[in-house]
């Protein structure tokens, strides 16, 4: 496979400086195999600190032998064993569709899912109750390791291509759409260094925040 990182500093100078300051990032290490699973943790995830989340999904591993329910196992779970685990019951009906919708099929397997495009993955699952179009992106990249997704709607991308590029506003979702183009077929490592650059900000000391 062709390095991509040349292609991404001949496309955005700025980006490219930021690599060679960073150098390789490490490959992601999917936490996750199967889409039913990640989809799963996105779920409990919402609106919730990480450590609140696997708090919540622990309590389910324990009243379900110590392994997340498969969707069978899910579907005949009283609500009341759900809601005692610490789910809302926006997040119980969410899990619920979940588990019907990996039951019939709309959430393949990862054999499947291999076979898809990106934006028929992306199809299916935003039919989810409570899944949208960044939640699938995340999976794409973090369970699926797919190389060229692009999520405009996030926060993080777009600030910090705003830093890098020292801009008084961030580029507006549309207008992203068009900049990420440059980054193709690699944009979800353009999408990684991005976020690096919004987390090094953070940073006391480090190569942008003394820039």
């Amino acid at each position: 496979m062709d390095d991509p990182l040349p292609h991404l500093s001949k496309a955005d100078p700025r980006l490219g400086d930021l690599i060679k300051r960073l150098g390789k990032l490490p490959r992601v290490n999917p936490e996750h195999k199967e889409l039913y699973h990640a989809l799963f943790s996105a779920i409990a995830h919402q609106q919730l600190h990480a450590k609140a989340a696997q708090s919540i999904l622990g309590r389910l591993r324990s009243a379900c032998g110590e392994t997340l329910p498969d969707s069978a196992t899910l579907l005949a779970l009283p609500d009341s064993t759900l809601r005692a685990c610490g789910f809302s019951g926006s997040k119980v009906a969410a899990l619920r569709d979940v588990a019907a919708k990996a039951a019939d099929g709309t959430i393949p397997s990862h054999r499947v899912a291999k076979t898809l495009t990106d934006e028929e993955l992306i199809a299916r699952l935003i039919t989810i109750r409570g899944v949208g179009r960044w939640t699938v992106e995340m999976i794409l990249i973090f369970t699926l390791e797919r190389p060229d997704i692009f999520p405009v709607d996030d926060f993080g991308v777009r600030e910090g291509y705003r830093i890098l590029h020292g801009l008084d506003a961030q580029p507006k979702p549309k207008a992203f759409i068009e900049i990420g183009k440059a980054y193709a077929p690699h944009r979800t490592l353009a999408a990684r260094y991005l976020w690096r650059a919004a987390d090094e900000l953070k940073k006391p000391g480090t190569i942008l925040s003394n820039a």
